[in-house]
Order: structure tokens, then sequence, then C-alpha cells
């Protein structure tokens, strides 16, 4: 019997994501992807003032538990949190992909950094052979979708995919995630490339 693929779905912050919304996305997201995956979605602590300095330990502790080929996925400041952490220090198992939905980029022309701002090398620093792609709603009214571009300078690698008509949650809808994940078989990234 084949070993299942691992998915770590990191949660977003604010009070009550991890059990009101987010859980939405993780279902919609195992639902997608079907047998032959185990999606992980560990509760990150102080869920309602996310920081790197207290996401971050958590963060290794899960990623160290993960096989070579996993896919780490990261929704809003979960995500923004995610990529400064493998930033930092990548963890030891190969990773086939870093999906980014709804994340808010912290830097110079996104968000102002109180505690931490994304490297301007942020691409060169992510593990490499890992394919990285970019969610983000046109609707999004919390995480303005400016900040995909932002992640696509930042990342030159990244896959971004621009979704109508979808919100902050992707209206709780997942199906693109699975697909990108799905087709992340290899793990050579893919040149840089925009879909809309």
């Amino acid at each position: 019997m084949a070993e299942s693929r691992q998915i770590l779905f990191v949660q977003g912050g604010g009070a009550g994501t991890y059990d009101a919304w987010d859980d939405k996305l993780v279902d919609s997201l195992r639902r997608e992807l079907g047998e032959g995956y185990e999606v992980r979605y560990p509760r990150m602590p102080d869920e309602d003032d996310p920081s790197p300095a207290r996401w971050a330990p958590a963060l290794r502790r899960e990623m160290a538990d993960l096989a070579d080929g996993a896919v780490v996925v990261g929704h809003s400041v979960g995500g923004t949190i995610l990529v400064h952490t493998l930033a930092q220090r990548p963890p030891v198992a190969g990773l086939a992909a870093i999906v980014l939905v709804a994340a808010p980029f912290v830097g110079r022309g996104g968000w102002p950094a109180d505690e931490f701002e994304l490297p301007a090398d942020l691409g060169a620093r992510l593990p490499r052979g890992a394919r990285v792609h970019v969610f983000h709603g046109l609707a999004d009214e919390v995480a303005p979708p400016s900040h995909a571009d932002l992640y696509a300078r930042a990342i030159p690698r990244a896959q971004v995919h621009r979704l109508p008509g979808r919100d902050h949650q992707l209206n709780d809808d997942l199906s693109e995630v699975a697909e990108a994940i799905g087709s992340d078989g290899s793990s050579v990234p893919a040149p840089a490339r925009t879909i809309t």
C-alpha cells in the first residue's frame, strides 16, 4: 500500500479562526484531494494574536515530522508566517510545494511590519526544488489582491493564481489549490508564470 502524501495546512490568525473559519478550508481541501493525502491541521498558539515568535517554533516542530515530498499550505497570516519561517530555516525534508492562500505581504509595498518583514530575497531563501503557488481571491477585502503581485516579485518562480469573485476564504472552496497540489508530482520548480 502506498504512503499518503502529507499536506501541512497552517491556519490564519484571529479569534476562533481554527474552529469557525479555516476548518472549512481544510474540509474543502480534504474533499477535493481525496484518498492518498494526509492533511494535517495543527492548532497554532495564540491564534488571536499571531506572531512569528510564537508560531515559528510550532511550525518547525510540525515540519520536522514531514517526509520528503510534503506540501505546506498557509492561509492568510499563517501563510505569511510560514514563508517567513521557511526563509529563516528550511525544514530537513524536501518540500514538493509551498502554497500561499490569501496571504498578506508584509514589507515594502504591503502591510507594515511590527514584528517581522519578509526579506527582499525571499525567493532565494525558500527551499530549492519546491514549487510555489500563490492563490488570491480578487474580491478579498482583508488582504488586498495586489499582495499576490508583491509575492510574485519576491518569489520569481511563483505561480500566481488570481481567482475572480473569491473572497479572503476563497469562498471556502480550495478546488484550485487541490488541483495545483495534485499536479505537483515533481520537485523541479517550474518557471514563474501568472495564471488569471
